[in-house]
């Protein structure tokens, strides 16, 4: 917890997950370790509810996946990915986020988004006007600046590899063996 952090703050947090599994992946082929994000996103506050919006794509064990960030706390969201003919694909809550968020800014003290995606500025904008806090956890490299600069505080996950990402245990046996 840091000076502008309290105890009695109250604390919604918004998961981009897709924002999130992709820039793990692409900048560390890795996961992300959500039980440790909600904790720090928390930090000893109160919360009030930690949203997590995913895309349903029926692939491998995504349902497995649901059920852990529920375990976790999260309230899951899901939408099916979008199938446009000719092949294109499409799947994102940016706006399902923003109207639970806002939804939620006569409740809370801090909104933590859990985001790297640009297209939240407008949000941390207007919850900055209604008065609340805003917080932003994502990584550097693949966040906005306009988050950055909006935003009240940022946390860069890429400074904390160890606590904030899950490897794949083929890559971590064949790192043990390298020893």
């Amino acid at each position: 917890m840091n000076s502008t952090q309290h105890k009695e703050q109250k604390v919604a947090v918004f998961v981009d997950v897709q924002n999130m599994y992709y820039s793990a992946k692409n900048l560390f082929k890795a996961k992300v370790n959500y039980t440790n994000v909600l904790k720090e996103a928390v930090s000893d506050r109160k919360l009030i509810r930690a949203f997590a919006y995913v895309i349903k794509a029926d692939v491998g064990a995504e349902k497995d996946f649901f059920e852990a960030l529920s375990k976790i706390g999260f309230e899951v969201k899901s939408k099916d990915l979008q199938v446009f003919l000719g092949g294109a694909k499409k799947g994102d809550w940016d706006v399902g986020l923003c109207m639970d968020a806002v939804r939620m800014m006569p409740k809370m003290d801090v909104m933590v988004l859990i985001s790297g995606d640009g297209d939240y500025e407008d949000l941390l904008d207007y919850a900055r006007s209604q008065g609340v806090r805003t917080e932003v956890i994502a990584f550097g490299k693949t966040t906005s600046s306009k988050l950055l600069e909006e935003a009240d505080e940022v946390l860069d996950m890429s400074e904390d590899p160890k606590k904030f990402l899950i490897r794949s245990n083929a890559r971590s046996a064949h790192k043990s063996n390298k020893k």
